[in-house]
């Protein structure tokens, strides 16, 4: 009867290391997020920071903390969470590890839409979700299109047709710029990918689109789950694969589109996280889309906090410092993985 209970009490390590790294990752997150409160050009104590969150009276901290970092970091979590679950989800329907919404394009076609709406028709602000989450769809299912052949898709046509994609949106760019050269000043940060000058009003904008899409990645968990089996395999199974696979790419990109609506093109993100969480928790969606949600969020905030206290007075975009984190970070995904690229 001992043996029998102890069988039952098992816990295999790599599920302890699931739940231990679910538990670590949000104390983490929380920790960060005070820190960032806390430093700056102005620095605050713990008690000045909870004081400036949670106290009406009109101080320099409740000015500080509450207008300016709180509705920030709260941004640079959303931001960071969707980039990382479309880059999951993208790797994980694609089968391919490269897949990232900065790589193939998706995010140049959300860039693209956006800067028209913010440029040309400044007055419609308030739908700059939806017309990133357009030319994000639009540019996936070009992606996607052009990049399947026989047997599946081709890591190396994803990141050859995502290459194209990235520098005809990047044209269009800087087509609508040089048109629009007076209206450029206040796109620029925007473009380098940053979280500067963001408040409460962007938070609004996007916290309930955000909000649907994890519920739909959410559902998406078992989706991913089928179509990692393979086409054939799934079918076998009874699950239609190309309507999956629609709602996954759907779903990635309106992802990827939030974020990009606020924090601008910020790059990298879903290509590294849910490469991390994989070697730390494995592959099973269940465990690292949360896990990549969370460090999605953690790795904004942190980068961000740095960006702008590390290099004080001078704030560098957050896209430009994880773009030195995780450009080298492809290369070395590219060298890993470059027999199985060659052979696709």
């Amino acid at each position: 009867m001992t043996i029998i209970d102890d069988k039952a009490q098992y816990v295999h390590p790599l599920q302890k290391k699931r739940r231990l790294t679910l538990i670590i990752l949000p104390i983490l997150l929380c920790i960060v997020s005070i820190v960032s409160l806390m430093i700056g050009q102005v620095s605050f104590t713990v008690s000045e920071v909870f004081s400036g969150i949670f106290s009406t009276e009109d101080t320099l901290a409740r000015r500080i903390v509450w207008e300016i970092r709180l509705p920030r970091i709260l941004i640079g979590i959303l931001a960071g969470v969707c980039l990382a679950i479309s880059g999951a989800i993208l790797q994980g329907v694609m089968q391919n590890p490269l897949a990232d919404p900065g790589v193939i394009g998706i995010t140049s076609g959300a860039g693209i839409m956006a800067v028209l709406v913010m440029v040309v028709f400044p007055g419609y602000l308030v739908y700059l979700p939806i017309a990133a989450f357009t030319g994000a769809f639009l540019a996936a299912m070009i992606v996607y299109t052009l990049a399947v052949k026989k047997g599946g898709t081709s890591p190396t046509r994803i990141v050859l047709v995502g290459v194209a994609v990235n520098a005809i949106c990047g044209a269009g760019t800087n087509a609508l710029m040089i048109l629009y050269s007076d209206r450029v000043q206040s796109v620029l940060p925007w473009l380098s990918g940053g979280l500067t000058g963001v408040g409460w009003v962007q938070f609004e904008m996007i916290v309930y689109y955000a909000v649907v899409a994890m519920v739909l990645a959410i559902y998406a968990i078992k989706h991913v789950r089928i179509m990692r089996l393979g086409d054939e395999m799934a079918q076998l199974l009874g699950h239609n694969v190309e309507r999956s696979r629609l709602f996954l790419v759907f779903v990635s990109t309106l992802l990827a589109g939030i974020a990009v609506s606020v924090a601008g093109l910020v790059g990298f993100v879903g290509l590294v996280i849910p490469h991390i969480m994989r070697l730390i928790i494995g592959s099973d969606y269940k465990y690292l889309l949360p896990a990549s949600a969370i460090g999605g969020g953690l790795l904004v905030v942190f980068a961000d906090t740095i960006a702008r206290s590390v290099f004080a007075p001078i704030e560098v975009p957050v896209g430009i410092l994880l773009a030195f984190i995780g450009g080298p970070y492809f290369l070395y995904l590219i060298h890993r993985k470059g027999n199985s690229i060659a052979a696709s």
